[in-house]
């Protein structure tokens, strides 16, 4: 599945396809879907692990506390919501707020992947330990690699630590806001990633 590719000229059109999903069993339970929301030519784009209950109610991500913690994150380097792109490894509310299990993110990654390919983002920002993990395709350590910048498949992949982790433990706040403007660095400088011929293979998937 991993080497899927939707053929979704639009992020509507993939959204429409990703209604009627269901690859996994997590669609039974939601409420909404939760595609993903901001500009349709962002240079930062966002991604989280999973929906949680506030975003699973309204459809959209990033909407409880730690939305408005990212919104102030934001603030914080001269930028808005709307002019970046945020959405998650999966777009259905796992139970109980569990991370999503690694057959769970297969089953989404086509639809991730085609919506990083439509926005064509310079930089893509994991929000956490699970999002970085599948975007890299290996299991990672945040206290190793949070704020630096990594190569992505034609993106820059920039791990940070998940804000609702810098909620619950506020000595963590500090690195997360110098990894926000680590974020406005890289933007602001003209590299770009190359594009690579293969992501990983699907087994590394296993090591969550």
């Amino acid at each position: 599945m991993l080497s899927e590719r939707l053929e979704a000229d639009s992020l509507e059109e993939l959204e429409q396809l990703l209604e009627g999903c269901q690859r996994c069993p997590l669609w039974s339970d939601r409420s909404n879907l939760v595609f993903g929301s901001g500009s349709r030519d962002a240079q930062l784009m966002f991604i989280g692990e999973a929906p949680g209950r506030a975003e699973d109610a309204k459809g959209l991500p990033f909407v409880g506390p730690a939305g408005r913690l990212l919104d102030d994150l934001l603030a914080g380097i001269g930028l808005t919501r709307s002019e970046v792109y945020i959405t998650n490894v999966v777009k259905c509310r796992p139970p109980g707020n569990r991370d999503p299990l690694p057959e769970e993110m297969e089953a989404c990654h086509p639809f991730l992947a085609r919506q990083i390919e439509l926005i064509e983002p310079k930089i893509v920002c994991a929000l956490g330990r699970v999002a970085a993990g599948s975007l890299l395709g290996k299991t990672v350590q945040m206290s190793r690699i949070h704020g630096t910048r990594l190569n992505g498949d034609g993106y820059f992949v920039v791990p940070v630590f998940h804000p609702a982790a810098a909620l619950r433990t506020p000595s963590s706040m500090s690195a997360l806001e110098e990894d926000f403007r680590n974020l406005k660095k890289y933007l602001q400088q003209e590299e770009v990633a190359p594009k690579t011929v293969s992501r990983e293979e699907p087994e590394q998937l296993e090591l969550f």
